[in-house]
Parts: structure tokens; C-alpha cells; sequence
């Protein structure tokens, strides 16, 4: 119960970072990089902060950081609680490499 509790409370505090297990948008995406996934779905939290412009910046912090790793935007889902925007599922998939010939 403590541990959920605590994963709950950084999820909250930490609204910039993918995931709720102190893990950057940089980081989840070079582990899923290194770990040669061909998708990744991380959670992006909207609740911290200014839902607009923070949303919005936390969104585009994790695309280019998943773009520079090699992926690309499968879908961004929106997650709604009682009305409130909480924050974003959002699935990456591993770019095809095409050779230039």
C-alpha cells in the first residue's frame, strides 16, 4: 500500500517526466532504444501545473526525445477523471530504417 501510495505522489510531483518511476522522457526513450522495442507506450502526466501549456510542453519534450531515439507517434490518448484532464497514454513505434539507395 505505501509503494502505491508512494508511485501515486511522484506521479503527481513529477508531471515532466514519462512514466511514474522517475524516468525523463530522454531516458524512457533511449532504455526502449537500447532494449531495441519495436513500441513503447508511456504515461505523460497533465496534472501538475498549467494543464495548457505544461500538457502541451511535457508532450513535446517526450516526442523529441523518442524521435531522436528512432521512433515515431502512434497515438496519443487523453485520460479523463471526473472531468479533469490527468494526463496522456502515449504509444511510440520502433521507425522502419529504409536505406537510401
Amino acid at each position: 500500500m505505501k509503494r502505491l501510495l508512494l508511485a501515486a505522489l511522484l506521479a503527481i510531483a513529477l508531471p515532466a517526466y514519462a512514466g511514474i518511476f522517475d524516468k525523463s522522457p530522454d531516458k524512457a526513450a533511449q532504455e526502449a532504444a537500447a532494449g531495441d522495442l519495436p513500441a513503447v507506450t508511456v504515461w505523460i502526466d497533465a496534472s501538475w501545473g498549467f494543464r495548457n501549456q505544461g500538457a502541451a510542453n511535457n508532450l513535446s519534450k517526450a516526442h523529441k526525445a523518442f524521435y531522436a531515439n528512432g521512433y515515431r507517434v502512434v497515438s496519443v490518448e487523453p485520460y479523463i477523471e471526473n472531468g479533469d484532464l490527468q494526463g496522456f497514454f502515449v504509444t511510440y513505434e520502433k521507425r522502419a530504417y529504409v536505406p537510401v539507395p
